[in-house]
């Protein structure tokens, strides 16, 4: 019997690999090429790989995983692992004054109408003040600097989900 989550991970038959992996980035390709990379040494192996993976996915890729993410502000409803993850993950707006939750709600709209996705950002760790700055600033990106950006908050929301699965 394996011992260490990653010996699990690792040990694990592809599909239930792929489904794990699939909680923390929702793209078609993400699960499947990361599961055959397998077996990876470390957790940080396997979270690097995860973030180079999801940093080189193409834009429709990074749309159908956009898909999967609440709006930040938003609280995923169910006992799904994503819907537990994005309620951790987003536990800076929680104590959020009214007037910073009606911000993020005017801005995600904004953003939405802008860009034609949802806003994501790395919310772990970040304060829904630093969240809202942040929404306002990248309102200010070209389309092409915004999906980039994007790109990049994906892959590090990944990187800290995928290490959740072996925490």
């Amino acid at each position: 019997m394996p011992d260490s989550p990653l010996d699990r991970f690792n040990a694990e038959p592809a599909a239930r690999a792929e489904e794990l992996l699939r909680a923390c980035n929702a793209a078609p390709s993400f699960a499947p090429t990361v599961t055959a990379g397998r077996p990876y040494d470390s957790t940080q192996a396997l979270v690097s790989r995860a973030e180079e993976v999801s940093r080189a996915l193409p834009w429709t890729e990074v749309s159908t995983a956009l898909a999967a993410h609440a709006r930040i502000g938003d609280r995923m409803q169910g006992p799904s692992a994503e819907a537990r993850t994005s309620r951790e993950e987003q536990s800076g707006m929680t104590t959020a004054a009214d007037s910073v939750r009606a911000a993020m709600v005017d801005g995600n709209r904004d953003y939405e109408e802008q860009f034609g996705h949802v806003f994501l950002i790395r919310a772990a760790g970040r304060s829904a003040e630093e969240m809202l700055v942040e929404l306002h600033r990248r309102l200010r990106n070209d389309p092409e600097t915004e999906r980039a950006e994007t790109t990049e908050q994906l892959a590090q929301i990944t990187g800290l989900r995928v290490a959740g699965l072996l925490a």
